[in-house]
């Protein structure tokens, strides 16, 4: 994933918000219908389903309306990609102050 690819933005964006994090986890377990997303966060049923919104339109989450029940499902090829983006980060950090260390050591040598 590029450094500004919107997909990514749209993302952590997503994951930004508590509850949408809570929602995700409890989709961890499997499928489960809104009202059951819905009902530990003790919102309204309009703002549960922008929440959910959020999470499609980042591709964390789909949805499928089985009769009258709108079942979600968590995407976790979504969050896979997700951290392959961060370990690169992480690893040109871990470069970058490894490189650090080895000038400042250079330099303390240097002193003595």
């Amino acid at each position: 994933m590029a450094n500004h690819d919107t997909k990514l933005s749209l993302i952590f964006q997503a994951l930004s918000d508590p509850t949408r994090r809570a929602m995700l986890a409890h989709l961890s377990q499997g499928a489960v219908p809104v009202s059951e997303l819905a009902r530990p966060t003790g919102l309204a049923l309009p703002t549960v389903m922008r929440h959910l919104q959020v999470l499609e339109d980042a591709a964390l989450i789909s949805t499928e309306k089985t009769g009258r029940t709108r079942m979600c499902s968590a995407r976790p090829e979504t969050l896979s990609a997700t951290m392959d983006w961060m370990s690169e980060q992480r690893a040109i950090w871990v470069a970058r102050t490894d490189r650090l260390e080895a000038m400042l050591k250079t330099l303390g040598e240097k002193d003595t």
